[in-house]
């Protein structure tokens, strides 16, 4: 499981907060929204298993390296992106003996 550089983490969480940033300043605020009601359920409905599925890959490599999940599951609730990739570096954290 050691695919993931500490530079590639390092970069995708520093770009995923310049985009949520750019996203929460360009917000028209109060303005009604376009989309149709059943689009944006499919896309929370979508989402929603995505995360749920996620959660269920982090339980599962944490039950095969003995490892404790249950303190990343609320902030994986609230950032599910950069915490899955903080978890993944956690996983891959070498062990001093």
């Amino acid at each position: 499981m050691y695919v993931w550089s500490k530079r590639i983490v390092t970069g995708l969480l520093a770009a995923f907060a310049i985009l949520l940033a750019l996203f929460l300043i360009q917000s028209p605020g109060a303005a009604s929204s376009t989309l149709k009601a059943h689009t944006t359920f499919w896309i929370t409905l979508n989402y929603a298993g995505l995360v749920i599925w996620v959660f269920v890959w982090m339980f599962d490599q944490a039950h095969t390296r003995a490892k404790n999940v249950w303190p990343w599951l609320i902030p994986f609730l609230f950032a599910p992106l950069p915490i899955l990739m903080v978890y993944v570096l956690y996983l891959q954290r070498r062990l001093t003996a």
